[in-house]
């Protein structure tokens, strides 16, 4: 027998330790790798049922084992401070059993029988002081080291197989994040109907929505971009994101009114599975799939009372749950919001909570309609108009006076309604060129009198902005014999915003 003292290895004790570490740092799957490890701690020092338990939501379950089948695996779970394992997890230091058989912190959940076992030592696997998980061993009459040297050694290995399985658990949520991402990316390039590039324009109330931007970009501050529907105000929640320090992280976006009130919550913090019916996995949130970036609301002023008070919740404590769950997720995510309602009136109707208009409305940004943009509507339909071609391969010209009904006209689906208009023009016009008498069949709003008397001449009078846009809506119906999806399109809208807007004037 070799020679031993209080603060040596043995030599054999020392080609464990080797040959664990090259097996550890050679190999990729690291359940594999642990497994093995466990398997030459028997075969050298004798050791029987060596295990790894992994602290998950404050619990230890079996990692990696040997001489456990899958079964007694599952069965050998603990709770914090639950028998010697749980016990050595909770206290950060090692637990003894010197005789499995009359000691009550034996739990034995396995239910491993062995007439040779005589004691069992479990001992916490730390990485910077927080406890991962637990090396756990049964010491037989066979085995050759003592209880001292036991523990000596096992926390050697501990502190090994902690390193690796921390490293193996960033590594994996890592990857989870961007393989949600990717997930996330794709269901949005999927469903991406319209990419306005970069923001154009030159008008003076541009000008100032540009140097907003550029001053608060690279702050975390809360933004509210207000403006009528299809007035670019995803563009500027982008264009803050991409000037900001978040510029590499998510950009994660969400559109309200899309989501039905019983599924927003699950859309913004994410459900655990079982959560409700259709809950069949584990799904994370915009929130969590943010973290670290930018999450973009638009139409804020649809989501729900409930919503509401949970989304205040993690603006004022940056943490949330998920639906079903009772873990506390914390996120570092920069807010910017947005909608096309009236957010105040909503306040004093008691539609929508003032301490969450507060919160959001810390650096607004309101948005022009493209009718008071002046020459920027020359700009966008050039712009358009030569991306249209490059797409289509082919050449298309307008007339001056296709260009000045164009620029003359109001525009109630804005900056959305002028990219499809183009679109049209590109498709349906000929090579010699778009006159404007051509533009009546491209803009069949042009047909409208009443439409034409009130926006051509700029002349608005004493109607509000909610009158003009009913009125518009109501002729554009009529002139498409009520067809909701026909005049959705003319009007640059989707139908789900047509029908809002139907039902918000009340229009049948």
């Amino acid at each position: 027998m070799e020679e031993k003292c209080e603060v040596c290895l043995t030599n054999k004790e020392l080609s464990v330790l080797h040959e664990i570490a090259m097996l550890i740092s050679k190999t990729y799957d690291i359940e594999t790798s642990l497994a093995k490890s466990l398997q030459i701690l028997k075969n050298n020092l004798y050791l029987e049922n060596c295990a790894i338990h992994l602290l998950e939501d404050d619990r230890l379950n079996m990692f990696a084992s040997q001489d456990f089948t899958k079964q007694q695996q599952i069965l050998s779970s603990f709770r914090l401070g639950e028998g010697a394992t749980g016990l050595a997890a909770q206290s950060k230091e090692p637990v003894v059993v010197e005789n499995v058989h009359n000691d009550i912190l034996f739990l034995n959940k396995s239910g491993i029988r062995n007439n040779q076992t005589i004691s069992y030592v479990a001992v916490p696997m730390q990485v910077d002081k927080d406890v991962v998980g637990v090396l756990s061993a049964t010491l037989t009459k066979t085995t050759e080291i003592d209880f001292d040297e036991t523990i000596r050694i096992l926390s050697i290995i501990s502190s090994i197989f902690g390193q690796a399985i921390h490293s193996y658990q960033l590594n994996k949520k890592e990857k989870e994040r961007l393989n949600d991402l990717q997930q996330y990316y794709k269901m949005e390039w999927d469903s991406k109907v319209h990419n306005f590039g970069d923001i154009i324009g030159q008008c003076e109330k541009m000008e100032s929505v540009f140097k907003v931007i550029e001053q608060i970009a690279d702050s975390n501050v809360t933004v509210l971009v207000r403006g009528e529907t299809g007035t670019g105000k995803e563009l500027v929640a982008s264009a803050i994101h991409k000037r900001s320090r978040r510029k590499e992280e998510p950009f994660v976006k969400l559109n309200c009114a899309a989501i039905t009130d019983t599924l927003i919550e699950s859309e913004l913090f994410g459900h655990e599975k079982g959560a409700f019916t259709d809950a069949k996995e584990m799904r994370k949130g915009r929130f969590e799939l943010a973290d670290g970036g930018t999450l973009f609301l638009d139409e804020i002023g649809d989501i729900s009372a409930s919503a509401q008070v949970k989304l205040l919740r993690v603006l004022q404590e940056r943490e949330f749950e998920r639906v079903g769950g009772g873990k506390t997720i914390k996120v570092n995510v920069r807010l910017i919001a947005a909608t096309n309602r009236n957010l105040e009136q909503m306040v004093k109707d008691g539609e929508f909570r003032e301490d969450l208009y507060y919160r959001l409305n810390v650096i607004p940004i309101d948005l022009p309609p493209l009718r008071e943009r002046g020459d920027d509507i020359r700009l966008l339909v050039n712009f358009f108009l030569e991306r249209s071609m490059k797409n289509h391969k082919k050449r298309v010209t307008l007339t001056e006076d296709a260009m000045e009904q164009l620029c003359s006209y109001p525009w109630p689906g804005n900056i959305r309604e002028l990219e499809n208009t183009i679109e049209r023009i590109v498709l349906i016009g000929s090579e010699e060129g778009v006159s404007a008498k051509d533009m009546l069949l491209m803009l069949p709003a042009l047909n409208d009198q009443k439409l034409s008397q009130n926006y051509q001449s700029r002349q608005i009078g004493d109607k509000t902005l909610e009158q003009i846009e009913k009125e518009a809506i109501e002729a554009t119906l009529q002139n498409c014999d009520n067809s909701v999806a026909e005049a959705a399109q003319k009007l640059g809208l989707s139908q789900r915003q047509i029908r809002y807007k139907m039902q918000k004037y009340e229009i049948k």
